[in-house]
């Protein structure tokens, strides 16, 4: 893939222009301000525990290591809990958390769902996310929330932006950075926002570009990618309790892929949205939210346009137009919080593939619609502190949803209940608090499930022969701090009837069943400040689950890993060293997974260091440096794809991952 000429593209463009406005401005304000910012914290193992240890809160223009994110499930790997099916590219994951997958994970941009088109999931709805772009990342563990639509049973994850609030004399504000690394990496990313205590418009757009990367052995892993996105929102705000926000974004991407048979030769991404917020409008009624979003996605993948040419030209075209919308209402009465709602989606899925027999292109021939999705929801949630330590929290949900196989004239109509209870504990003489919370979510299989394998539970009619997927899970957590030492941890076991399982056949075909399930696991942290300066922390994670109908592990979950992060901080620069231990995987069943990847064999573990630094340049700048697995490790992820045909890479060995690397990002405000 070719390298951008660097002054043409009108992004780089703007970061230019950003910089020296920066910094001069920058410049003017140190003369005369007595104050100034610390350097930035390179982010390398979220804590961030909120609501005692059940939610984690993340500051996506935080820089990270390993190397800044592209995507949201390269994000979401640095918070604790979450891991990533690989297809080769350092781009366009598929995430996982506590060993769950797909829609499990209910992922939100702004309160809506953008899904992904592609059928063995090329296109993960985490690939069309740049978490740059957001203010704020905050995950729910668990089934422990019934507000949003299809409720996820492992975790609900939200990549939020806040609204614009200029005062009096301030009319804009911007950040922007670039980043460059090993392998061909250069990133831009710019957020502008101008306007008035009653009005404003913001910019984000980015891009992101790398080469093909080389492993420990110095062995080329295809991984090339290109990819841009770009968001603009209009905001009204009449008074301090209003905000109205019409937002409307593109993107599009090309990637390659080293496990997989075909490369993604298109990621073309429309949206649209509008959203109300009033507060205060009573004393009992604190605010009224309505919001309704549109999206489209155009994926097109192909065995020729990104490598080398074949006998046989194949490309496929899926596109998913989704309409979401969302109204809920937060009432207040004294010690009682109810928030109630409804909300409401309906997307359409079509395809069309290249004529091979008669050598037409897919571009030439029509979409044909193979899927129609209707789901109708509504909600209520409450908190009642029931006294100065303790509060209740409880919701329930119930979700109407219907599907239509278009080819196959066949429909499926299933109503969802879910819901949950969940005490809460703040100890009034120490800093510590505990959670215990008890859910239960029915989950309908999603289009992967239904429509991409050849049988469920022994069909050939597959649509109609996967249950719905029931989890009773149990919650419990606490945090706690006490001078310089700190710690946090989160547990749960669940049990799943009709657990949605997949297995590949001897042609590699995905065939569905459900199983009865058991799942378990944790994640834990502790930290310790030893001096102003000197600070160290721990975390690790671990999943286990049991397929209890055969008495096999259930497959595709990631080893026990710990994250060990020690961190000099001054107040102009901070020095970081991270140490990543992952064990071996021995719990597997061969040829069992999900959609995207299966067990292949038992995996042997590995330990990756990497080291950071940051300066504060000014009020304004910072630049952040890393350099990712120093020793130039050669390892390969448990959850990792085989090399494929075309690519150059054993089919019958896992890709490794990436060697050595080097980044350098600067951050800039004005």
């Amino acid at each position: 893939m070719a390298q951008p000429k660097f002054l043409l593209q009108p992004i780089a463009a703007a970061v230019c222009v950003a910089c020296y406005s920066a910094s001069a401005f920058a410049d003017q304000n140190m003369l005369s301000a007595n104050t100034h910012s610390l350097a930035p914290i390179v982010a390398t193992a979220q804590q961030g525990n909120d609501a005692n240890g059940l939610v984690v809160r993340a500051n996506p223009k935080q820089p990270i290591q390993p190397i800044p994110a592209t995507d949201g499930a390269d994000y979401l790997q640095s918070i604790v809990g979450f891991s990533a099916v690989n297809s080769g590219a350092g781009t366009n994951g598929d995430v996982t958390f506590r060993g769950m997958f797909g829609s499990r994970i209910k992922i939100l941009t702004d309160g809506s769902e953008n899904l992904g088109a592609c059928p063995s999931r090329m296109d993960s709805p985490t690939s069309y996310i740049s978490p740059e772009s957001f203010d704020e990342i905050t995950v729910i563990k668990g089934p422990q929330t019934v507000q949003y639509a299809n409720t996820g049973s492992a975790a609900t994850v939200l990549f939020e932006r806040k609204p614009e609030r200029f005062g009096e004399g301030q009319n804009y504000r911007g950040q922007a950075s670039v980043l460059m690394g090993s392998f061909g990496r250069l990133d831009h990313n710019v957020e502008a926002a101008a306007g008035d205590e009653h009005k404003y418009i913001r910019l984000n757009a980015n891009r992101s570009v790398a080469d093909s990367y080389k492993d420990g052995n110095g062995t080329t892993v295809p991984s090339d990618w290109e990819r841009w996105n770009a968001d603009l929102a209009l905001g009204w705000t009449p008074d301090e309790n209003t905000w109205l926000e019409l937002t409307g974004g593109r993107g599009d991407a090309e990637v390659v892929y080293a496990g997989r048979p075909m490369d993604g030769a298109e990621f073309d991404r429309e949206s649209l949205g509008l959203r109300v917020e009033k507060k205060n409008i009573t004393d009992v009624i604190k605010k009224i939210e309505a919001q309704v979003n549109y999206s489209f996605n155009d994926h097109v993948m192909d065995n020729y346009s990104l490598r080398a040419k074949p006998m046989m030209e194949m490309a496929t075209n899926v596109t998913r137009k989704t309409l979401n919308a969302r109204m809920a209402v937060t009432h207040e009465w004294d010690k009682l919080q109810f928030i109630t709602g409804i909300d409401t989606q309906n997307n359409e899925h079509s395809i069309r593939k290249t004529d091979t027999e008669n050598n037409i292109a897919y571009y030439a021939l029509p979409r044909l619609k193979d899927m129609k999705f209707q789901s109708y929801g509504g909600f209520g949630e409450l908190s009642y502190q029931l006294n100065d330590q303790n509060k209740l929290v409880a919701g329930v949900r119930v979700d109407q949803v219907e599907v239509d196989a278009v080819q196959t004239a066949q429909q499926r109509k299933e109503t969802l209940p879910s819901g949950f209870i969940r005490l809460e504990n703040q100890h009034p003489h120490h800093d510590a608090k505990t959670y215990v919370g008890l859910g239960y979510v029915e989950r309908m299989p999603d289009y992967w499930e239904l429509f991409s394998p050849v049988k469920g539970n022994g069909s050939d009619n597959t649509f109609k022969s996967i249950d719905t997927e029931k989890t009773l899970q149990l919650d419990l957590g606490y945090q706690h701090e006490h001078g310089a030492f700190s710690s946090w941890a989160s547990a749960y076991v669940g049990l799943v009837q009709d657990f949605i399982l997949t297995k590949y056949n001897a042609n590699n075909k995905a065939e569905t069943r459900n199983v009865d399930a058991t799942i378990a696991g944790t994640e834990v942290g502790i930290g310790y400040q030893f001096t102003d300066a000197l600070q160290a922390d721990v975390s690790a994670m671990y999943a286990w689950g049991e397929n209890t109908t055969d008495n096999t592990p259930l497959p595709q979950i990631s080893p026990l890993e710990g994250r060990l992060n020690l961190r000099y901080v001054q107040d102009k620069y901070t020095l970081g060293a991270l140490l990543r231990v992952v064990d071996g995987q021995s719990r597997i069943s061969e040829r069992e997974g999900n959609i995207v990847g299966y067990d292949v064999k038992e995996s042997s573990g590995f330990g990756v260091l990497s080291l950071n630094g940051s300066y504060n340049l000014n009020k304004s700048v910072d630049v952040s440096v890393g350099v990712d697995n120093v020793l130039d490790k050669t390892y390969t992820e448990h959850l990792n794809k085989m090399g494929a045909s075309g690519t150059g890479l054993p089919t019958d060995q896992q890709f490794n991952n990436i060697g050595r690397n080097y980044w350098a990002r600067i951050s800039m405000k004005f």
